[in-house]
């Protein structure tokens, strides 16, 4: 089976479902890995890791849909609970303008009360007063409920934020594109067909989007390579997908509880990822999940980049894992792995080497 996946790999020709499900259960690591360098290597010949100068500014941790994974959420009658004013975004925002940052990631959860015209007004403010830096922000489950509140459809609320001057959407709660998951580990949240609907109506308009899988929670393998595969197909049809970026589920403080996923699972994972979604020019490793030296080491497991410079990070330090690097910190990490680091935009244009 390994030589004839080799071949295949080799040739250029795809992959199917059951060749990924024998790498991902019964390959050897290395074997797996070296395929998915290669195939870097390939898409990737320059030997250049990027990363983006970002931040990301969590709204709101106030949340109905309350998903079992996730230990940030809280309810509206919490102690801790908060909604961000105005002038704090506006703050934060001021704060990564300082640091020459250019990506704005704002997520938050699903308030009860935010209809649209509060992201609209927001957005136009950030729009005004911070126009270098790109709005890449929300989640397919975020814009279906801002929707579902202002009584629009979602190819109109999407619309309007596009308007409004948001840009480009993360891949965020995607978890596992599997139903049968998502009602075990998030039973409040979309279906795994809302949320591409969100990502290709996002391409359609001419908005880019990332796509993400969240994997050690309760999947099987089949779900992972499921996953994968379905994400290959959207990109077959819009080609909107910059990167995929996928992570490990963080258990602390969570009500799902259990382990996480080993070094070797997240290594092994992000080698498949990188030889089926041979259609997604980037690949990203997550430091933030990760830390630093495991994501040195996914550099030569398929990964061609290391997201964001994270100048703040909340959900994943709620599940008790804060891993800190700041520019300097990422840049080193690259050198010292034997690549050429590189500070990107959010659509991967090359704005500084190293």
């Amino acid at each position: 089976m390994l030589s004839r996946i080799t071949k295949k790999i080799g040739s250029g020709s795809i992959l199917n479902a059951e060749e990924a499900l024998h790498l991902l259960t019964k390959g050897d690591l290395l074997q797996v890995g070296k395929l998915a360098d290669r195939m870097r290597q390939m898409r990737h010949p320059h030997r250049r890791v990027s990363f983006v100068v970002d931040r990301n500014v969590n709204y709101t941790n106030i949340c109905e849909s309350q998903c079992r994974f996730c230990a940030f959420y809280r309810t509206a009658e919490a102690a801790d609970a908060y909604l961000l004013a105005y002038e704090t975004i506006f703050a934060k925002i001021q704060e990564l303008v300082d640091c020459d940052g250019t990506q704005l990631l704002m997520q938050g959860g699903l308030h009860p009360d935010l209809k649209i015209e509060w992201f609209e007004e927001l957005f136009r403010q950030i729009r005004l007063r911070f126009p270098r830096v790109q709005i890449h922000s929300l989640s397919p489950a975020e814009i279906i409920h801002m929707a579902k509140l202002s009584g629009l459809t979602m190819p109109d609320c999407l619309a309007r934020l596009k308007a409004a001057g948001l840009a480009s959407v993360p891949g965020g709660g995607a978890e596992i594109l599997v139903d049968e998951v998502r009602k075990n580990i998030s039973p409040n949240k979309i279906g795994w067909q809302e949320w591409a609907g969100v990502m290709e109506e996002a391409h359609r308009l001419g908005m880019p989007t990332t796509a993400t899988m969240m994997f050690g929670a309760t999947e099987r393998p089949e779900d992972i390579v499921e996953h994968l595969f379905r994400i290959r197909t959207i990109q077959e049809r819009t080609g909107g997908f910059t990167a995929f970026i996928p992570w490990t589920f963080q258990p602390d403080n969570t009500e799902l509880g259990g382990e996480t996923a080993s070094g070797v699972e997240y290594l092994k994972v992000l080698a498949l990822s990188r030889l089926i979604l041979d259609n997604i020019e980037n690949i990203q490793a997550s430091w933030v999940t990760q830390g630093d030296k495991m994501a040195q080491v996914a550099l030569f497991f398929g990964a061609n980049d290391l997201g964001g410079t994270m100048l703040e990070e909340n959900v994943v330090a709620a599940a008790g894992v804060d891993f800190r690097l700041n520019q300097e910190q990422i840049i080193d990490l690259v050198r010292d792995a034997g690549f050429t680091p590189a500070r990107r935009t959010t659509l991967y244009k090359i704005l500084e080497e190293y």
